[in-house]
């Protein structure tokens, strides 16, 4: 054992003891002297405790303390006492997914290097925690891969008569050369309730016209441009071309999608995966004089090939006919930034333009931060801009944009002027929604305000349009994909294996423990499985898209990536108040290790109260023990109910801690005995604001001065009562 017979009182114990006023008990009673923490021991106890060695030296396995990186990094006296007290830290929250990973995937590495350069000074190990869990994850942006994706609809009215296909008679559609069928089939398009079309080619089909569908009559008008669209997939590899009758200068070469050369050419295949088509044309492309023209869609280029084209994305837009829309905002696509937008209200960085990557479609869109939430003051954050004339008495209004939130969120139109209107809260997503909103005016509005106080959060608006009705066209609806279960799965699967091999590849050379899978267990001792209804920010369940295997993933990405020496923990909690909860976590861990994972460690986290039943924690031990495996106690602290514990209260605080640490050291045979990690340093306030507030769990008290859970602790490591070797006097 590491312990040593101590003589003398710590140096900084005492000067600690000798600032206190004469009378210790009101020491905590001056508001100068730090925060209140209870009834005071007896100054005998607190001197004798102050004669103990730090933690570390009365054990030969790891002690561990699980820390926040801020306060170690900013905190003198906090930094001080964990480094000269334990052998290893586990930063609570900062090395977890929702504190590393931003909006778009990215890893900051940034905060965790330097803690790591940091305690690496200290002669301190990091324990990584955690790389998969349900809680503490970037959920925003892992919903947001297998969010549907939104399609922009065409970008102006569509010109083209499709009832003959949606009605399946095909009126004024020609199928001139059907192969083995040209049908209209429900439910197989984008979408899982939209149509398509069926296009099979024949087993001899080897020209492009061998399989042709034929378009009606489009009307033109003389100088506007034009665009044909379409989404199409086939189920195997395939190749098409749009070609046309009449009315063009150049009906040949064809505008082929397949081939790359040319001017008239699109690089296109058709794949299983939905793609678009789109071929524009020019004024210059129509044969002089010409008032509408027919396009073919040609398919035979290959044999026994099947195709699906959407119906409802097929369509032929006049561009400039699309410009006719009067828009009474300007700049309602943000693609030159946000001119003339405006911040009524919200913080300083509340508004800011974003790129093309953050838009719905163009070069930009406008981002709006709202930072607190105020469900009944949504103007609290508000962008404003003015509608280019005031809005005239008893006409209808079209308010429409697209809008999507980096999480969960809420926004509300409302209007300037004498006497405002009010939209009703709408929800927002991470996937782009179209919101409308249509009402009356009154003579007096005057502009445009986006409310978006209601719900904390990341917004992003594109695409915005004010429109009384008496100008023409207008932008087709987008359309809304959603993934299927395989797609998800496989989205999710590449982003745990982005993450878990970055991180065990930027610190492989730091970290050599890790947390790899917490939590995976309900109360019950069965596996989670995504259903459980938790709706925190932070919550994502891998499981509901991996499956049970979503561990053994985890687990062989850690020891692909990482070293082979690495210590590779399962870790959770109630394991000592439901037996049944530890059975199962064991039966899963040997379910991993079937599939060719393996696991080196369990963790028991063991958050605790006076009340524990101590049969239990012993029949825990037993049973962990009886796995073989490395066990570690992850998360220990001893909770008391109250921030302000009794004398009686403290000491039977110290009495469990010496409790778990004596049954640890029992029932787990040394070789198993990875080590056991404090949750947390001290009762301060500071270190409770989210964990346990208004408790005292900790061996610190909230002025960072030695508990009696201290020596109960130091006493459980050393295997005696330390304090019986001290020998002189104490002091009075």
């Amino acid at each position: 054992m590491k312990y040593k017979y101590i003589l003398t009182v710590i140096a900084s114990s005492l000067m600690l003891l000798a600032s206190c006023d004469d009378n210790l008990m009101e020491w905590e009673k001056d508001p100068e002297h730090g925060e209140v923490t209870g009834a005071e021991l007896p100054l005998a106890l607190v001197e004798k405790i102050s004669r103990y060695e730090p933690l570390k030296t009365y054990t030969d396995f790891v002690l561990g303390n699980g820390i926040g990186t801020d306060l170690y990094m900013s905190d003198e006296t906090y930094r001080k006492i964990v480094n000269e007290n334990f052998d290893e830290v586990t930063p609570g929250y900062a090395m977890k997914h929702g504190a590393m990973v931003n909006s778009k995937g990215e890893i900051n590495f940034t905060t965790i290097d330097a803690f790591i350069a940091e305690t690496k000074k200290a002669g301190l190990k990091v324990f990584g925690h955690t790389l998969v869990w349900h809680s503490n994850q970037n959920a925003s942006y892992l919903n947001s891969i297998i969010a549907p994706t939104v399609i922009p609809g065409s970008s102006g009215t569509n010109t083209l008569d499709v009832a003959g296909l949606k009605n399946g008679t095909f009126t004024n559609w020609a199928r001139n050369n059907p192969g083995k069928g040209i049908s209209i089939v429900a439910n197989e398009g984008l979408t899982s309730t939209s149509q398509a079309i069926k296009l099979e080619s024949s087993a001899t089909s080897s020209a492009a016209y061998n399989l042709q569908l034929t378009s009606p009559n489009v009307s033109i008008v003389s100088g506007h441009n034009y665009e044909i669209s379409f989404y199409i997939k086939s189920d195997v590899t395939g190749k098409g071309r749009i070609s046309f009758n009449n009315s063009l200068t150049n009906q040949y070469p064809y505008k082929d999608w397949f081939s790359t050369g040319g001017s008239w050419t699109e690089a296109f295949a058709t794949t299983s995966t939905w793609q678009q088509v789109k071929i524009k044309l020019a004024p210059g492309d129509f044969v002089g004089g010409s008032t509408n023209f027919k396009f073919n869609i040609d398919l035979g280029y290959l044999p026994n090939v099947t195709y699906l084209i959407d119906v409802n994305t097929l369509a032929v837009v006049d561009l400039d006919a699309a410009q006719t829309v009067t828009n009474l905002v300007t700049n309602g696509d943000f693609n030159a930034g946000i001119s003339g937008w405006s911040k009524y209200n919200g913080a300083a960085d509340a508004l800011s333009a974003a790129g093309a990557a953050d838009a719905y479609e163009g070069n930009g869109a406008m981002k709006v931060v709202n930072a607190v939430s105020d469900a009944a003051n949504q103007w609290k954050t508000q962008i404003h801009a003015n509608f280019t004339s005031t809005l005239t008495s008893g006409k209808a209004y079209t308010i429409s944009f697209m809008i999507r939130s980096e999480a969960a969120g809420s926004v509300r139109c409302s209007t300037t002027g004498t006497t405002a209107h009010y939209q009703g809260d709408q929800a927002t997503s991470p996937t782009w929604k179209l919101i409308e909103w249509k009402f009356t005016g009154n003579g007096t509005e005057t502009g445009l305000n986006f409310d978006l106080g209601g719900t904390a959060g990341t917004y992003y608006i594109d695409n915005v349009s004010v429109t009384d009705g008496s100008s023409g066209g207008g932008p087709t609806a987008p359309i809304t994909i959603d993934k299927t279960d395989a797609e998800k799965t496989k989205i999710i699967g590449d982003a745990m294996a982005d993450w878990i091999s970055k991180m065990m590849t930027h610190y492989k050379t730091s970290v050599f423990a890790w947390d790899v899978v917490n939590e995976p267990m309900k109360e019950d001792g069965t596996l989670r499985n995504g259903t459980e209804g938790d709706t925190a920010a932070d919550y994502f369940s891998w499981i509901k898209y991996l499956g049970k295997d979503y561990a053994v993933t985890a687990f062989k990405l850690a020891r692909q990536y990482g070293n082979a020496t690495d210590k590779l923990f399962i870790n959770d909690y109630n394991l000592e108040s439901r037996l049944d909860k530890c059975d199962g976590l064991i039966d899963y861990v040997e379910y991993i290790e079937s599939q060719g994972g393996k696991v080196d460690g369990i963790g028991t986290q063991m958050h605790i109260g006076l009340t524990t039943d101590k049969d239990k924690i012993a029949q825990m031990f037993q049973k962990l023990a009886a796995t073989g495996k490395l066990i570690k106690i992850s998360e220990l602290d001893v909770r008391l109910g109250t921030n302000a514990p009794t004398v009686a209260q403290q000491a039977s605080q110290a009495e469990m801690y010496q409790y778990v640490v004596d049954m640890y050291k029992k029932y787990i045979p040394a070789a198993q005995q990875y080590g056991i990690t404090i949750w947390g340093v001290s009762d301060n306030s500071k270190e409770h604001e989210f964990w346990l507030p208004d408790e005292s769990p900790n061996l610190w008290d909230a002025n960072y001065v030695r508990k009696h859970a201290y020596k109960g602790t130091a006493d459980g490591l050393a295997g005696k009562d330390v304090s019986k070797d001290f020998s002189g006097e104490l002091v009075k």
